[in-house]
């Protein structure tokens, strides 16, 4: 299938790559010329412009930063994608977004999903990210094959919409998740445990969570975890913080409580105000660290 492919950066490339792989015949775009370039150099044809990358495409995918962007973006492509083109967003935004998305596609006779991942880069190169997907049955299983070529497993969590608001809710629980893994590392060490004592108890006692065995926020117990490479993401914490703050969104306009999600939100919001933004989430022990250096008059 000729699939276009709208947004080449950290997830975007290896998900095209990976589609190229796969068989497909792929067309990137991306506004930045360093990952158009990053792109050609990967064997994936270049487009000139967006209307470009729509031409002669069965399938359309946009992996971008913001709502904004995804519906501005829609707009072009749907004004030139061929009868019967698939949409399929990958990005993470609001669920209100999504639904003004789907009411885009639906207004110009396309059919379309959202499908945020989960996986992070490491999961993009591997192709084995999760998708939630929001749509109808017809359109997902159209976009099913697709999906299959850059993830491991693609979940159908429901009609429009249904995908980000399955990606919101699961992020908020990991970004809860790391705060309390650091939480503990942080008492453990004042308690005089070994990071890999609390880690060898933890990973297989009932506090196992991915957050301890895969993303381990501190160095040693798993060699691969960021907290090895000076917290290099990985995810970063702008981006959990993005995810946080649109589960506050939702939160507000659907009229849910979530104190844990709203006290998470705002200590990654510090973290990244003073310089963890870059920096792959499970730095936020740093922050912890900091709070308890505070508590303690500095010391």
């Amino acid at each position: 299938m000729k699939v276009g492919f709208v947004g080449l950066g950290n997830m975007g490339l290896p998900m095209a790559i990976n589609l190229l792989k796969a068989g497909h015949e792929v067309t990137g775009y991306d506004v930045a010329q360093a990952a158009r370039d990053a792109a050609a150099s990967a064997g994936i044809a270049v487009a000139a412009s967006l209307a470009d990358a729509a031409h002669g495409a069965g399938t359309l995918i946009t992996m971008l930063p913001n709502g904004s962007l995804v519906l501005e973006c829609w707009r072009t492509l749907l004004a030139h994608a061929a009868p019967g083109t698939l949409l399929i967003d990958s990005s993470t935004i609001d669920v209100a977004d999504a639904r003004a998305a789907h009411a885009a596609a639906a207004l110009a006779d396309r059919q379309a999903v959202d499908a945020p991942v989960s996986g992070g880069t490491g999961g993009a190169a591997a192709a084995t990210l999760t998708f939630m997907v929001g749509g109808t049955g017809e359109a997902f299983a159209r976009a099913q094959p697709i999906l299959a070529a850059m993830g491991r497993k693609i979940v159908h969590c429901g009609d429009q919409g249904a995908g980000q608001a399955a990606k919101i809710c699961n992020n908020m629980i990991l970004g809860i998740s790391m705060i309390a893994v650091s939480e503990a590392f942080v008492l453990g060490e004042k308690l005089g445990l070994t990071h890999q004592a609390l880690f060898d108890v933890a990973s297989t006692a009932s506090g196992q969570c991915w957050a301890l065995t895969t993303n381990c926020p501190v160095p040693g117990p798993v060699p691969t975890s960021p907290a090895n490479r000076g917290y290099a993401p990985g995810f970063a914490t702008a981006l959990m913080l993005k995810d946080l703050l649109l589960s506050q969104a939702c939160a507000a306009a659907f009229g849910a409580e979530t104190a844990l999600g709203a006290h998470a939100t705002e200590l990654y919001a510090r973290y990244a105000a003073t310089g963890g933004a870059a920096t792959d989430f499970s730095g936020i022990i740093n922050a912890v660290r900091q709070i308890n250096a505070e508590g303690r008059g500095g010391e």
